[in-house]
């Protein structure tokens, strides 16, 4: 069955902090001596890393591989204070390069804790941005209904959740009210911590969905939204993948599909969603259309500290 149109989910790809964070590795690139060391991945996408590692950035998972005085970015996920501290002691010339949503979540987490409530972090373990959020405060972490079960909390009459900017808005949901019913008066931070680029991709996908027999989700593996997305359009009864680009693409799971939706990771460049697009196109006559459901204006300033750097 050939297909015969393709969906573009609007918006995909790229948010403001991903735009930003990868905006500092090229201008440092530009403005500094090599070697610029970053530390983890800037953003969690294969094709991204590989061509700025191509241009002499060296990624690292340790502050110890990084030389003592060097120039060193943190990722777009962020970092714990302890990691801040060693970064200190190595003398290192440091460029944040955090999301500022996910600050907005660390800052929550310091002013939650001095006001004494007990803290649950919704997120998945071992992930950058959860490993930099629950080094600010004592918190406990919980990734599913059945981890809220066992949950046990020093403060059990003042409770407050945080959660990881990219997961998907539904299981946050039933999380959030299995907390609830455990605890009445569970606190929910002041503004929802799940990203709008988070919420908007989501959002895109399950309108997507509604008009396609197969969704393809451009993206790396290691990517939090981009699973969440696959997960989005599986929950609403489409067959989803998740591709890191075009070779990813199995023939069939073309075979039953007449119109293919596609969208991309928060960190997933256009440029693979372009290619992507080619390989389904098997003839001029694939009509290639747009759904657009929010227009996305937001921008970040890069770190004045980049700039203070390069000054001297």
């Amino acid at each position: 069955m050939p297909i015969r149109k393709i969906i573009l989910a609007n918006p995909r790809g790229f948010c403001a902090g991903v735009v930003r964070a990868i905006e500092v590795v090229e201008q440092a690139l530009d403005l500094l001596p090599p070697p610029i060391y970053v530390f983890h991945e800037i953003v969690h996408n294969s094709h991204v890393v590989g061509r700025l590692s191509g241009r002499g950035v060296v990624f690292v998972n340790c502050l110890e591989e990084v030389p003592d005085g060097s120039i060193c970015i943190f990722s777009a996920h962020g970092v714990s204070p302890a990691v801040r501290r060693l970064a200190e002691r190595k003398q290192l010339q440091v460029v944040d390069a955090t999301c500022p949503l996910v600050t907005k979540v660390h800052l929550e987490a310091i002013r939650f804790t001095r006001e004494g409530y007990s803290l649950v972090l919704i997120g998945h373990p071992g992930h950058d941005e959860v490993d930099g959020t629950m080094g600010e405060a004592p918190m406990h972490l919980v990734s599913s209904v059945q981890d809220v079960e066992t949950l046990q909390v020093s403060n059990p009459d003042k409770v407050v959740f945080l959660t990881q900017t990219t997961l998907s808005l539904d299981d946050t949901a039933q999380i959030v009210e299995a907390l609830r019913a455990r605890y009445p008066r569970l606190t929910s931070p002041p503004k929802d911590d799940i990203c709008y680029a988070t919420q908007n991709r989501q959002n895109a996908v399950k309108e997507v969905a509604r008009h396609v027999d197969l969704m393809l989700v451009v993206g790396s593996s290691n990517s939090s939204n981009s699973q969440r997305l696959t997960e989005a359009a599986q929950a609403a009864g489409v067959p989803a993948y998740l591709v890191n680009d075009e070779t990813g693409i199995r023939s069939e799971w073309l075979e039953q599909a007449e119109v293919v939706g596609v969208t991309a990771g928060a960190s997933a460049p256009e440029e693979i969603v372009l290619q992507v697009v080619d390989r389904l196109k098997s003839s001029r006559a694939v009509e290639v259309e747009g759904l657009e459901l929010e227009d996305e204006r937001v921008q970040f300033a890069i770190p004045q500290e980049l700039v203070q750097i390069a000054a001297h």
